[in-house]
């Protein structure tokens, strides 16, 4: 009789427990429940098929929630902590990251040309640095025909070789014109450098450092709860996108990644893990071509949001894949948002999202 009184007593304490957490939960979210409403309408309307949503505010988890499916037809549920996503050029920044380890380190000089690390990279009408490369300013071509959608197991020597006898678009440093394969360039010089397979370097100086265990480069490899990747196929129906290699162009778009590890990733910048901010300002700080801005900086973009607030961080699109992550360092705020779908073109529900969340505080 006592022994069943005990276990009575257990099971009410656990209940009462559950009850406060639960609680505790329903109180924490509903002050979010104007950005809730509308990632809710997007599901709700098969804009997405489905989102991980984390917020941090002063180094906490104020909100990390998943929403709609990672998997239509099995009914899986996304989950912030878990579910992995394509995250596209959310990638740059962490490739970003890893180049800032080489410069600290003297490896790398970010003003001397491209040519000096990579003697057979065939030389061009003007030379350019790998700074130019890394803000987009080096006049190399963006993607063309299929190689967007490659499914060619690519190493990254062979996705350079994909442009690299082709002419710069214009002189360096007299314009912006972003493409992912700047970054593929400079994974490149990174490998050749460090003498070490790129995603090696990556993951022992950004990935494990962060603790972002999480986070893969994509070689198509099976991953544990990682997401269908969706297509919009009509008004209301996804499809699955067709395979592609995207190892290739690992540093500019290559990663897969959870909402949360993305964030951590944000915060880690924030608090100035193993970063020494001097030396990092560069990359997060918007280039300027004359006087007029490029809201770029190496490898992240800088700019400012909606409504004037500044952040620094990326936009990613990949195939069936698709990410916002800004880093608000005047307000000490980390946004990451990622999708199971290629660009769901909701601009503006995006600023209603990011707006809620900021009236929220």
């Amino acid at each position: 009789m006592v022994i069943f009184s005990n276990k009575l007593f257990i099971v009410s304490i656990l209940s009462m427990f559950s009850f406060f957490g639960s609680l505790f939960a329903q109180e924490t979210n509903k002050k979010f429940k104007k950005p809730e409403r509308v990632i809710k309408r997007l599901i709700r309307k098969k804009q997405i098929p489905g989102l991980a949503i984390t917020v941090v505010k002063n180094g906490e988890i104020e909100w990390s929630q998943g929403y709609g499916y990672a998997n239509i037809k099995k009914k899986i549920e996304v989950k912030p902590d878990a579910t992995i996503f394509r995250i596209g050029s959310v990638s740059k920044p962490i490739s970003a990251v890893g180049l800032y380890h080489m410069v600290k380190d003297s490896l790398i000089d970010l003003e001397t040309s491209v040519h000096n690390y990579l003697p057979y990279f065939p030389k061009k009408q003007y030379d350019f640095s790998i700074k130019q490369a890394g803000t987009h300013q080096s006049g190399i071509r963006n993607y063309k025909g299929n190689e967007f959608k490659n499914n060619k197991p690519l190493s990254i020597r062979e996705g350079v070789a994909l442009f690299e006898n082709d002419s710069l678009l214009f002189e360096p440093g007299t314009q912006h014109a972003y493409t992912s394969y700047n970054w593929n360039l400079i994974s490149l010089v990174m490998q050749e450098v460090s003498g070490v397979p790129f995603e090696a370097f990556i993951q022992e100086k950004v990935l494990d450092t962060f603790k972002m265990t999480n986070t893969f480069a994509d070689t198509q490899q099976e991953i544990e709860n990682k997401a269908i990747f969706y297509r919009k196929a009509g008004k209301k129906r996804f499809k699955p996108v067709g395979k592609v290699h995207n190892f290739f162009k690992l540093a500019g778009g290559g990663y897969l990644s959870t909402s949360e590890d993305v964030a951590k990733f944000g915060q880690a910048l924030l608090d100035g893990t193993d970063i020494d901010q001097e030396q990092f300002k560069p990359f997060i700080t918007s280039e300027s071509i004359g006087e007029r801005l490029t809201y770029y900086g190496i490898g992240f973009q800088v700019s400012f949001d909606h409504t004037g607030r500044p952040y620094f961080g990326h936009v990613g699109n990949g195939l069936g894949g698709y990410g916002i992550f800004y880093v608000y360092p005047e307000d000490e705020v980390v946004l990451s948002i990622l999708m199971n779908c290629s660009n769901p073109e909701q601009d503006e529900s995006f600023k209603e999202i990011i707006e809620g969340i900021f009236n929220a505080f």
